[in-house]
């Protein structure tokens, strides 16, 4: 039970980093941003999402210690 809501966990946060890069693609794309911008600016949200996940994780853990 413990493993699957770990997994479902990890997948929701992947879902939702993966929709935040999209979204930030787009918007860069709409103001005029070459392509190789905007898919920067989405590496970089990814990356911000997942980094932002992976502390509120570690933060979580350090309380239930």
């Amino acid at each position: 039970m413990f493993l699957t809501a770990v997994l479902l966990t990890i997948t929701l946060v992947l879902v939702i980093a993966l929709l935040a890069g999209a979204a930030a693609a787009k918007l860069a794309r709409l103001e005029g941003v070459g392509y190789p911008a905007a898919l920067r600016q989405a590496a970089v949200t990814f990356g911000a999402v997942l980094t932002l996940a992976v502390a509120i994780a570690a933060a979580l853990l350090g309380l239930s210690s």
